[in-house]
């Protein structure tokens, strides 16, 4: 069952995740990502991605990337529905990945990095409009780690309660 927690500030953000290379057929990486509302998930994807990610940068990006299309969609259909009222301010998007973070931020790209779809590279625009805010989390508080990889027993608990499911264990 899903628990949500009585708030005056209704904010959607998200946490953003992927493996690297972890289809042992294919080597292709997973992307995740959960957006929490009212101390509660409301939305979540688990998925292989489409191409295959030559870096675990490259991986992180690409699920940044998916997350921030889904996250500025609901955003905007919350805001329609009037259930938030965070408008003005910018999603919140919380990623492991600091190299994927700082590619995101700013408009350098390394050899490493020139052979990124330019489709991925939106994420910029939707930073530097002021759209999304990717701020950098601690691995073990990244509760989108479940959707990309198996984990023990208590660690997983811990994501489950952070995601408002807490009554499922």
């Amino acid at each position: 069952m899903l628990m949500y927690r009585r708030t005056d500030k209704l904010e959607v953000f998200g946490y953003s995740d992927s493996d690297y290379a972890g289809c042992i057929d294919s080597r292709k990486s997973t992307s995740s990502y959960v957006f929490m509302l009212a101390g509660g998930a409301v939305s979540w994807r688990s998925a292989k991605q489409t191409l295959i990610a030559t870096s675990t940068m490259e991986a992180e990006f690409v699920s940044c990337f998916e997350a921030t299309s889904h996250g500025v969609w609901l955003k905007s259909f919350m805001s329609g529905l009037r259930i938030v009222d965070s408008i003005s301010r910018p999603l919140r998007l919380f990623c492991n990945n600091s190299a994927a973070i700082f590619m995101a931020k700013n408009n350098k790209s390394g050899s490493q990095s020139k052979h990124i779809d330019i489709k991925y590279l939106a994420i910029r625009e939707r930073v530097k409009e002021n759209k999304v805010v990717i701020e950098h989390v601690n691995t073990e508080l990244m509760i989108a780690d479940p959707l990309t990889k198996g984990m023990p027993p208590k660690f997983l608990r811990d994501h489950i309660v952070r995601m408002g499911l807490g009554s499922m264990i």
